[in-house]
């Protein structure tokens, strides 16, 4: 088995801590959900059920440096390939030891920045969250609704960690705000746009910082 190389660039990604997903499929009509759950189904939960397989190249351009890396994911079998400078790993999820953790850690990260809607009802129980009405985001500067979020000191890779959502009204994600730790100020402030649809999932593929030098981005999506 060939472990994935992580370069330097990985130092400046962010890990999440966050709970292996939940297949949630609740009917919950939608005056009863949180706000966490509207979110999750603004961006498209609802058709998460019918996904098999997930595809996606995770880029990261800082200054002048690029990062990439591919992962395979059989939602099913609950299956991994991670791709890396010519290199593969494959492992199954409910089967990962102290080597293949390094592994799933990037996996995790990658799929959180693509996926965190969902995951505000898959890590459902393992954060505490505030909803704000009037709040405004760093970088926008325009008055939006924020969902503040703080992880459990157990579990996950990074616990203890804080995000702050902002959103309109359509409950879509505009901008976010990562807090190691939970300290009052931000760790990382980006965009969420260059939205697509994918088969009902609805895909944020860019997220930039206000200074504009650093760019998170997804590109080869395929949901099958």
């Amino acid at each position: 088995m060939k472990i994935l190389h992580f370069s330097a660039m990985l130092l400046m990604v962010l890990v999440f801590g966050c709970k292996p997903e939940k297949k949630n499929n609740s009917t919950t009509s939608e005056t009863e959900q949180s706000v966490p759950e509207k979110i999750a189904y603004a961006h498209g939960l609802k058709e998460w059920k019918n996904v098999e397989e997930l595809k996606f190249t995770f880029n990261v351009d800082r200054d002048t440096t690029h990062f990439e890396r591919d992962w395979i994911w059989n939602i099913k079998e609950n299956k991994v390939t991670g791709i890396s400078s010519g290199e593969s790993t494959t492992y199954y999820r409910n089967e990962i030891d102290s080597v293949v953790a390094k592994v799933d850690a990037g996996f995790i990260n990658d799929k959180y920045w693509l996926l965190a809607p969902f995951n505000l009802v898959w890590d459902e129980g393992n954060f505490s969250y505030e909803h704000t009405e009037t709040a405004e985001p760093p970088i926008g500067k325009i008055s939006m609704q924020k969902l503040t979020i703080v992880y459990s000191n157990e579990g996950g890779y990074t616990p203890g960690d804080a995000y702050d959502f902002y959103f309109g009204d359509d409950y879509i994600i505009k901008e976010w705000v990562f807090r190691k730790g939970n300290q009052a100020d931000a760790s990382l402030a980006t965009t969420w746009e260059d939205y697509a649809d994918f088969d009902g999932l609805t895909i944020s593929r860019t997220h930039k910082n206000s200074e504009g030098n650093f760019k998170l981005y997804f590109t080869n999506i395929e949901v099958k």
